[in-house]
């Protein structure tokens, strides 16, 4: 059995209408990338040192960085 932490359905259930529609190519598995980050913070690790499980630690903070500086993550906190 593994460590990690996954987001639950019904956690992703309430988290899915603050995601911003994707463009053109279709996004990387938002559960995966989205429980890597909180994963990464709640822990208080570099990028690098995710586990591979979460996927690349770039991919991981591309979104972090992009949601954050769209309000993604405020808008989801406030929403909660």
């Amino acid at each position: 059995m593994s460590d990690l932490f996954w987001l639950t359905d019904a956690q992703m259930a309430r988290l899915e209408p603050f995601f911003p529609k994707s463009h053109g190519k279709p996004r990387v598995d938002d559960r995966r990338v989205l429980t890597g980050i909180i994963f990464i913070n709640r822990n208080g690790l570099r990028w690098r040192d995710a586990p591979a499980a979460y996927g690349p630690h770039k991919t991981l903070y591309n979104r972090w960085k992009r949601w954050s500086d769209k309000g993604i993550f405020a808008q989801m906190m406030i929403g909660l």
